[in-house]
């Protein structure tokens, strides 16, 4: 048996047949990169005209529909079954994704995939001593032991029938962490990995190999590919000995320096130092708050970890370490970008702008300490400042020579740099600047002038290995359109604070204790049977010349801005027909350089078996995964107030779609039963429909923004709480009950932990706040539990606590669901504390509410002609 022919070859490639004797050829680059246009919500682009049908030896006749358990499954509506289009890169913080499209003069290399199995040793072009020797089979595996914590599906099985696999208000998807840091982490191998010569996958624990010649067949196109004599062993058990054929993650490391000045250090956090750009614009009480959390902050480094300090307002400060103990600064001026004259003094003078903690914390302390409230008499939104230049003086800074001269010698950062802006206001003076007010004539031509600006400086940070995170805090608008591209493109996030207090600078002290790595490269490869339809995350697009390819490459590229343990992307997929096949594979690689210059390749391989039985499919569907990736891309584009109520109303119409096509009707009734197998999905969305994501929980149009764009870059954890509050009752004893985040928790003679992920409430009822002792206490343990809820979370949330009846109880109130309105039925039947109750407690807690017009969660289902098994 002969190796399956290579199709026709495109784009001018001439690919030669793979054979023991015979070279493998090297990866070449594809001359033209493809074009790409705009995604809409829920129509999906037609199927690249030039894309050419895969071939599969297996057939199956087809039959009709069956959901294996009698599920009622209804016909798709047109509007959700149309034809699936290409891969999507959506990056949250640009004004519109960017589909993954080749247009039909740019031809994009097929892989081929022949659908039948590995070669049997009858074969005369792979014989090599191998007709007494067995194959190694993945099929004898024990999925259970390789479910990657990198990696979250919305369900763990894949329904072979593409009608109902690609029906888009359910969808499937992943989650993929690929800079997720776990204990033990992934196997470690110092080498360079086996990659598919055709397609550019990996060697993995699901390969067929043949033992006696060592070659390894692709999961992906299914080619035959040499190890160079590797894994030739006398039986298939001694495989085990190669961590990338027994492990689901792999981390191929290879150690290089690739900057010569460059000296690897044992402490990652000396090796890229982190510059502090601090506004002078504040008000006395916001100064103060800012002063102690920049001491606790200097306090809180490593001696070995590098500071420098710039403040700005008119012009920009740079302060000088070189004096010992006395602190000094060159000042430039803020209303354009510094010269290269003055840059030069600064690079090659004498002095020292950044500094080990351990011989310069006197100075810092006293230079926190000088700083001084503003004393003109204007509005905050009025004063000076210049953002723009203070951050271009700090990159000039960090990649200049003297960042830090030890009698003579230069030694310069590794690692990504941080700079950190305190910002209390607008960019109002010099490049990249607004006007003072929003009303002057030009201000939205200026506004995206300096956006423009903002992300070119971002850009610049990012060649430099530098990142940019901005801190914001106080009550003065600081244009959040014009900041996010800085903060975007340099691969750093933007957060908004209440003020300069406790939890700004928790966040202050965790942004500096990122470890971030740079030049990062994602490359995400499926099975034939897969299409990739979009993605959102922390990274944008990769050009054809940033990473090499393979001649039958169809792997989707995105070039990340940092890599880094709290991010994550959200991907879509659909079946390009129906599966014939058991299983179908997916491939994530992210290739990236650490904190200490050594080349990362982790590799997670991951397969998932494929049914017949929607019922099978319905009960394999993660609901938490699957309510955060319907989520992720239905505030992709929610970009303004207007977008939000008009998603909201969206997401109406996916509950309604998933009920038509997976549930089934009542008799005699125009109601729907929603899936049984999915019954806390529509739960979750109701929260993002009437939380802070989509709702009016919170009132300025920047705040709803700044989380929107953290939720769509951040981790499953973080995203999950984002969207679906957790709610926990303290209880005698210290100990807590977890209860469905319904308003019946707010019972007078208890105390009530929200967590929302980027908040956490706490909240007292009367009667317990009456009791001194016992309110003391329940107090002091709701505040633990919500600092260990919240220890490694970046951004820190605030923590906030209110007694019932105050007016910030609102806050508290607003993120729960009001069931108080629902029948005793309904109530007990959602929320089962209830029943614990007395009937005097429950006609109290009933008392205690205020009547408002908001549906709750069952009136809401009611009004889409919905009901949800209890």
């Amino acid at each position: 048996m002969e190796t399956p022919p290579l199709p026709p070859p495109s784009m001018g490639y001439s690919p030669p047949v793979a054979t023991p004797s015979t070279p493998l050829p090297r990866p070449e680059r594809r001359p033209t990169p493809p074009t790409f246009s705009s995604p809409s919500t829920f129509s999906p682009l037609p199927p690249q005209q030039n894309q050419l049908p895969r071939t599969s030896s297996q057939t199956q006749t087809p039959g009709s529909l069956s959901s294996g358990d009698g599920v009622h499954v209804s016909p798709p509506v047109s509007q959700f079954s149309t034809p699936p289009g290409p891969p999507i890169f959506s990056p949250p913080l640009r004004p519109a994704a960017v589909p993954f499209r080749a247009t039909p003069t740019t031809p994009q290399p097929v892989p081929f995939s022949s659908g039948s199995t590995l070669p049997t040793s009858s074969s005369p072009h792979y014989s090599n001593g191998s007709h007494e020797l067995p194959l190694h089979h993945s099929t004898c595996l024990d999925e259970s032991t390789f479910e990657s914590p990198y990696v979250l599906f919305s369900a763990h099985k894949v329904l072979k029938h593409k009608k109902l696999a690609n029906v888009p208000s359910l969808g499937f998807g992943a989650l993929v962490s690929p800079g997720r840091e776990i204990a033990p982490g992934p196997e470690v191998v110092h080498r360079e990995p086996y990659r598919c010569q055709s397609c550019g996958a990996y060697a993995n624990l699901y390969c067929e190999i043949l033992i006696g010649s060592g070659q390894w067949q692709c999961v992906i196109c299914k080619r035959l590919n040499s190890s160079d004599g590797e894994y030739i062993v006398p039986s298939k058990e001694d495989l085990q000995n190669w961590p990338e054929l027994s492990s689901s993650a792999i981390d191929y490391v290879q150690i290089g320096n690739k900057r010569p000045g460059f000296v690897p250090v044992s402490d990652p956090r000396m090796s890229a130092p982190i510059f502090l750009v601090i506004d002078e614009c504040l008000d006395e009480v916001h100064l103060q708050h800012l002063q102690g959390s920049l001491h606790a902050f200097a306090d809180c480094l490593p001696p070995t970890a590098r500071l420098g300090v710039i403040t700005y307002g008119r012009t920009v400060s740079v302060y000088d370490f070189s004096e010992g103990s006395m602190a000094s600064a060159d000042v430039l001026p803020g209303d354009k970008s510094p010269t290269q004259e003055s840059l030069r003094a600064l690079i090659y003078g004498t002095g020292v702008y950044l500094s080990p903690i351990h011989a310069s914390l006197p100075v810092v302390h006293t230079i926190f300490s000088s700083l001084r409230p503003y004393k003109v008499n204007l509005p905050e939104a009025s004063r000076d400042r210049c953002i723009g230049t203070a951050v271009e003086v700090a990159l000039a800074v960090i990649r200049g020579p003297s960042a830090e001269m030890t009698r003579g010698i230069i030694k310069r950062s590794g690692g990504n740099c941080r700079i950190i802006a305190c910002v209390g206001g607008p960019n109002t003076h010099g490049p990249g600047s607004v006007p003072h007010s929003v009303s002057h004539p030009n201000y939205a031509y200026m506004e995206k002038i300096a956006m423009k600006w903002m992300e070119h400086l971002g850009q610049e940070a990012l060649r430099h290995e530098t990142t940019v995170d901005i801190l914001c805090a106080g009550t003065c608008p600081v244009r959040i359109p014009i900041l996010q591209p800085l903060a975007k493109s340099s691969g750093g996030v933007l957060i908004l604070h209440d003020d300069f207090g406790e939890a700004f600078g928790v966040n202050l002290q965790r942004a500096s204790m990122r470890a971030a790595g740079s030049h990062g490269l994602f490359e995400i490869r499926c099975s034939d049977d897969i299409l990739v339809t979009q993605v959102i995350g922390p990274g944008e697009e990769a050009t054809a010349d940033s990473h090499e390819t393979f001649k039958n490459d169809s792997s989707f590229c995105i070039q990340m801005h940092s890599v880094e343990e709290t991010q994550s992307f959200s991907l879509s997929m659909e079946t390009k027909g129906d599966i014939k096949n058991d299983y179908v594979y997916f491939q994530f690689a992210v290739r990236y350089s650490n904190i200490y210059q050594a080349d990362i390749s982790r590799v997670i391989t991951v397969r998932l078996p494929t049914v017949d039985s929607v019922s099978m499919y319905l009960r394999s569907i993660q609901e938490d995964v699957a309510a955060v990736l319907i989520a992720k891309r239905t505030l992709l584009h929610a970009k303004t107030s207007s977008d939000a109520i008009d998603m909201r109303l969206t997401l109406d119409e996916r509950v309604k779609d998933i009920a038509l096509k997976f549930g089934s009707q009542l008799p005699k009734s125009k109601l729907y039963r929603f899936p049984q197998e999915l019954s806390t999905l529509p739960e979750s969305l109701f929260h993002l429909r009437t939380g802070p994501l989509l709702g009016n929980v919170i009132g300025h149009e920047d705040e709803r923004t700044v989380l929107r764009n953290l939720f769509l870059n951040a981790s499953f954890d973080l995203s999950l709480r984002m969207l679906a509050p957790r709610c926990l009752m303290h209880r005698e004893g210290g100990t807590f009950e977890e209860l469905p985040a319904y308003d019946l928790a707010m019972q007078s003679n208890a105390a009530v932990v929200l967590d929302h992920g980027t908040d956490v409430f706490i909240w007292l009822g009367s009667e317990l706040a009456a009791q001194e002792g016992k309110s003391a206490a329940a107090l002091a343990a709701c505040k633990t539990l919500a600092e260990e809820l919240s220890e490694q979370r970046f951004p820190a949330p605030r923590i906030l606590s209110f007694k019932e009846g105050s007016s910030q109880a609102r806050y508290f109130v607003s993120r729960l669901i009001p069931a108080h309105k629902d029948p005793p039925y309904e109530q007990e039947a959602r929320f089962p504390q209830l029943r614990t109750l007395s009937p005097e407690q429950r006609t109290k807690l009933k008392s205690s509410f205020i009547h408002f017009d908001d549906y709750s969660f069952c009136e809401w289902m009611r009004s889409l002609k919905l009901v949800v098994y209890i």
